[in-house]
């Protein structure tokens, strides 16, 4: 049985993870700050709240909780989304400097917290987005999440690169514009669709797609 290790499971896409992977037969393993009721309903799974990826504390917290529990797959999955524009930036820095914590730095954090219990044939997945592509910008704005997202797909290729010795793929996903409430419940899938591509992704990629950027349907992403 596959076990997998979901952050920011409690609700949208994370959730429709949760959800498909249990059907699939996966242990999963459901991180969030908080549960929400749609997570604590479903059946088998195991949740492991109160977990703040942001902080150091959450961080010692999350690999006291994970001693001795091996991983197949690492799901960083966690983010937020802030408006931000180039109009009164300085009272945005706040958001900034969030949007850089979960979206860039918690995937780095959790996934070296958690290593020691990866192994060989592991995989590390990092659901990204094409707002940090630098060729696939054609709108400008959002400054804070396009910069975030293009800091961990940097993460990312260095991650599969380290890791590709160790027999660890690292996978960089985009879920594409989805209707959760990061996106005011606008976009072009559903959670569940969006989740549906994601796990195809997931269970195609290897050592040769390792550090590749994907959307959810298949299509390879520019950088």
């Amino acid at each position: 049985m596959t076990t997998t290790v979901i952050t920011g499971a409690n609700r949208g896409v994370g959730l429709a993870l949760t959800e498909q992977l249990l059907a699939k037969g996966h242990r999963v393993i459901a991180v969030c700050r908080e549960a929400s009721s749609e997570l604590n309903a479903l059946d088998g799974v195991r949740i492991e709240s109160g977990i703040d990826v942001t902080l150091s504390s959450g961080i010692a917290e999350l690999r006291a909780r994970f001693e001795g529990q091996s991983i197949d797959w690492l799901i960083n999955n966690a983010g937020v989304l802030r408006r931000s524009s180039l109009d009164d930036l300085e009272q945005q820095l706040d958001d900034f400097r969030l949007q850089f914590e979960v979206n860039a730095l918690a995937p780095v954090r959790v996934t070296s917290a958690l290593l020691p219990r990866l192994g060989r044939g592991s995989r590390v997945f990092i659901i990204t987005s094409r707002m940090g592509s630098m060729a696939d910008n054609t709108s400008g704005g959002h400054y804070a999440y396009r910069m975030s997202k293009a800091a961990v797909n940097a993460a990312g290729v260095s991650m599969a690169h380290d890791l590709r010795d160790q027999g660890i793929a690292v996978g960089l996903l985009h879920p594409g514009y989805v209707r959760t409430g990061m996106t005011g419940h606008t976009g072009h899938v559903d959670a569940g669709e969006a989740a549906a591509g994601l796990i195809q992704r997931m269970e195609a990629l290897d050592l040769d797609s390792s550090g590749q950027f994907f959307h959810a349907n298949g299509d390879p992403l520019p950088w």
